[in-house]
């Protein structure tokens, strides 16, 4: 496979754990999904990310809410770059969960996945690795997946030094009634999941923060999604996003985490959300422990 563009980003640190996984995958093609608005200081950094991905069949779909910052120049400026991998469009949106279903819709891959525009992928080789999981199935091959999960970090600056870890290896989906979920830019899931168990929720007024926490709800606990999880850190984010910004933001986030599992007929309080505060204490001790390196 030709690689049109390669690019060393996100080379600064690693997962130790993430090392584990190589290999080339031919059979699975990938969609990446990128939801946007007024993103152009720094959609850069995820799209050269993507742009360097090797070994692997995929698209890139971009989705931007009507953007007039520079975000569609920027867009257009890279689109001749991936050689008919990535397709993009701008217009209004009910909000980012809205323009990943619109993306969802335009997928042709196996599988999807979320890249946030100030995010990137932390390797050249994620997508190969995500795509070569879900063709090595489970069970030693006899039983199809239909999620593959692995682990983020957290950074504060593109190549910056690690501030805090999400590992996935000992998540269950139990935990989501506890408030704990697998890092949803490190989930992916088959394509046709989506038609079969619904999109996420688009509308504002229903999850403003939380809609990928209902939609995991809906596919793991209510559907019995097939998963696995693989030691690939998939995706470099910058601290301070919505659901962590504030006091309020957390709060906002809470409530829709009872809600998400409420409607989905799962009993939750929020004193059951409190021991998620202990594992993201751990979050931030074990890059300070060496883990990340």
């Amino acid at each position: 496979m030709q690689i049109l563009h390669k690019t060393s980003q996100g080379g600064g640190q690693s997962c130790r754990t993430c090392r584990e996984v190589r290999g080339k995958s031919e059979g699975m093609k990938v969609s990446l999904i990128t939801a946007c608005f007024r993103s152009a200081k720094v959609i850069r950094t995820a799209l050269e990310s993507v742009l360097g991905q090797k070994d692997v069949d995929f698209e890139y779909l971009v989705m931007d809410g009507g953007s007039d910052d520079g975000t569609v120049d920027i867009i257009k400026e890279y689109e001749p770059k991936f050689g008919g991998r990535m397709r993009w469009l701008s217009e209004r949106d009910a909000g980012m969960y809205d323009a990943i279903n619109k993306g969802t819709r335009m997928a042709t891959g196996d599988v999807v996945g979320i890249l946030n525009a100030d995010d990137y992928l932390d390797g050249e080789d994620v997508l190969a690795r995500i795509s070569m999981a879900f063709e090595r199935g489970s069970n030693g091959g006899a039983e199809r997946l239909d999620c593959v999960f692995g682990n983020v970090r957290f950074v504060n600056e593109p190549g910056g030094r690690t501030q805090r870890v999400c590992f996935a290896r000992f998540w269950r989906p139990w935990m989501l009634h506890w408030g704990y979920m697998p890092p949803h830019p490190a989930v992916f899931i088959r394509r046709e999941r989506f038609a079969d168990w619904g999109e996420y929720v688009p509308s504002r007024e229903e999850y403003r923060i939380a809609a990928d926490y209902e939609l995991l709800v809906r596919f793991f606990c209510r559907q019995g999604m097939s998963y696995r999880y693989v030691p690939v850190c998939t995706t470099a984010m910058r601290l301070g996003g919505v659901s962590t910004r504030d006091v309020e933001a957390r709060k906002k986030l809470n409530e829709e985490i009872v809600k998400a599992n409420r409607v989905n007929g799962y009993a939750c309080w929020w004193p059951m959300l409190l021991p998620k505060y202990a594992i993201k204490i751990w979050e931030v001790i074990l890059p300070k422990m060496g883990v990340m390196k």
